[in-house]
């Protein structure tokens, strides 16, 4: 059964001084069954992560329907819902893997890790035992953990993404360059932790440049070029 389905998404930009107006990804259809992990390949400004985004509503699309299977709203439009569903869901069932950090201000690593879970309602002895065992996992070391993440390198700023929605074991888990800038030994933690999530039911779309690494984990592959979907 699918967890989701996306039929006619197109997404456009306007630079209003030039008056020009980018598309950035057409006529998107694209199903992912529960339990599935469907890979995205392309160029830079192919339109990858603007997909993410829409499914996020970090973006509004344009046009198309992005519906979802919710566990607590049944079947739903994302690009519809109103804004205290998306919090919900984002909170409680999607987890979205950025290349960029957003942490709250004075919230230390160990602390953004918890309250992933502490936001879904787990008590706070659990959440920071779980945060622990995921900050150990990604080998973000132990002396990092009550630190301010605007100071950390761009690896560790990735590493501290992947615990942070990973720690969670979401419904929906999109992942945009989860290991850009990551060592070999890292991006194998990477792949097995998807494996296990594919394990728990999990059900992911990702992006990537180095599609091969991912083989074993992706079922489907689509492949994109200036904003379209090709064979």
């Amino acid at each position: 059964m699918e967890i989701l389905t996306i039929t006619n998404l197109a997404k456009n930009f306007y630079l209003h001084n030039p008056g020009l107006e980018i598309k950035s990804c057409q006529n998107i259809h694209l199903s992912l069954k529960k339990g599935e992990f469907i890979g995205i390949v392309g160029l830079s400004g192919a339109g990858k992560s603007t997909i993410l985004k829409c499914i996020n509503r970090t973006y509004l699309p344009m046009q198309g329907e992005i519906i979802y299977d919710s566990e607590a709203f049944g079947r739903v439009n994302l690009a519809m819902v109103t804004e205290r569903e998306i919090i919900y869901l984002r909170r409680h069932e999607i987890g979205y893997v950025s290349q960029f950090l957003n942490v709250m201000p004075r919230t230390t690593a160990k602390e953004h890790v918890m309250n992933a879970l502490i936001d879904m309602g787990i008590d706070t002895a659990t959440a920071e035992t779980d945060a622990k065992e995921m900050l150990i996992y990604f080998r973000l070391p132990e002396n990092l953990w009550d630190i301010y993440p605007a100071t950390f390198s761009g690896g560790e700023r990735l590493r501290l993404n992947l615990a942070h929605a990973m720690v969670k074991k979401p419904r929906l888990l999109m992942l945009d360059e989860p290991t850009a800038s990551l060592d070999n030994k890292t991006k194998i933690l990477v792949r097995d932790m998807l494996k296990k999530l594919k394990g728990l039911n999990t059900s992911m779309i990702g992006i990537f440049h180095d599609i091969e690494f991912m083989d074993g984990v992706c079922d489907k592959v689509y492949n994109i070029s200036e904003g379209k979907f090709t064979a």
